[in-house]
């Protein structure tokens, strides 16, 4: 008899649902999958179920929403209660911060093992707040529950053991079959000043403040922004140019074209892009913060960055003598490590030892 594993997720949209859905489908050999979720974000793909491996099991949650809602919450627990006693699983396995949230209000750990993954915890994404206090508060009070808090390197368990009682990790990978497959058409068109790009959407999490102090302190180079956001309006320097979303293919032609990645959040899991980016040889320089700090080591696959000035030096060093070593390091190390195989392995070995 296969172990039934029940995935809950709020969303199945954005990078939360690339994961899970990856995840969901890497399990189906070895359990029986069940997934829980919500499709009512805007980001949801419109041929979403077509993602997923046909052996598993899709339920729909309707009343997932804001956890400062409390109908919604009384709403969703009930329903995912219901969901539990018609599965039975052995596993409950939440996903983000709000399926985490109302998932361990809903289920107490008595007859199944929960887990729970942030996905990169909220309160520090989302900077200081009234909301990201909240938020943290929370996070100690239910950490509390009979969870196992599972975290996607180890800088972000380092948090989880502040919060709650039993943690464990194991590295987010991307797929390399997709992502070369994805490759394999597009031309590189070389830029003629050194070009320097981040990646997603411009929000509180990515600190674009950063991102634009340090293009006015290297006003020579060249620098993108692949996406939109609401804080749009803080990329103001003269030597941005800020793209707007483009689609994956279009993207990924902009980001081959172009010499470093930069990544200045407050705080990752592990983000997909600097995965991405390391496997294009791309020079990574990222922000001293959770999740960066785990895959990027100082001097060996790229730059570690504390102030604008730091970034700003280590890019006027990579204009004058390109550091090759440390693109091929973190190539490898995508290779060797952040990969779906790997990923996929260390999951059933985790799932089944339970």
């Amino acid at each position: 008899m296969m172990k039934k594993i029940l995935m809950v997720t709020e969303t199945i949209g954005g990078g939360v649902g690339v994961y899970v859905t990856q995840l969901c489908n890497d399990m189906c050999d070895s359990f029986e999958v069940y997934l829980a979720y919500s499709a009512k974000r805007k980001e949801t793909p419109k041929n979403y179920k077509r993602l997923f491996d046909k052996r598993i099991h899709l339920v729909e949650i309707n009343n997932f929403g804001s956890i400062f809602n409390v109908f919604n919450v009384i709403n969703a627990i009930k329903e995912l209660k219901n969901v539990e006693k018609r599965v039975n699983p052995d596993i409950i396995h939440l996903h983000s911060s709000i399926a985490g949230g109302i998932g361990r209000l809903a289920f107490n750990g008595k007859k199944s093992t929960v887990i729970y993954t942030p996905h990169g915890y909220a309160h520090i994404l989302m900077g200081p707040g009234v909301k990201s206090t909240v938020y943290k508060l929370m996070e100690r009070i239910l950490g509390r529950r009979h969870c196992i808090t599972l975290t996607c390197c180890d800088s972000e368990d380092m948090v989880a053991k502040t919060l709650c009682r039993k943690t464990a990790y194991i590295e987010t990978g991307i797929n390399l079959q997709d992502l070369s497959a994805s490759l394999h058409d597009i031309q590189i068109v070389r830029n003629n000043e050194f070009t320097v790009f981040s990646l997603g959407r411009i929000c509180v999490q990515k600190q674009p403040e950063v991102f634009n102090k340090i293009a006015e302190l290297v006003p020579e180079a060249k620098f993108l922004w692949i996406g939109d956001g609401e804080l749009r309006n803080k990329l103001t320097a003269s030597n941005i140019e800020v793209t707007g979303w483009k689609p994956r293919h279009e993207a990924l032609t902009m980001a081959k074209g172009a010499d470093a990645f930069v990544l200045c959040s407050r705080g990752e899991a592990i983000a997909m892009s600097l995965l991405e980016n390391m496997y294009l040889k791309k020079l990574c320089l990222v922000s001293n913060v959770m999740g960066n700090k785990s895959v990027i080591k100082d001097g060996v696959n790229g730059y570690v960055c504390n102030t604008s000035e730091e970034y700003a030096e280590r890019i006027r060093e990579a204009m004058n003598k390109f550091p090759v070593e440390l693109s091929e390091a973190a190539y490898n190390d995508v290779r060797e490590t952040y990969n779906t195989d790997v990923m996929k392995e260390k999951f059933i070995q985790f799932y089944k030892n339970l």
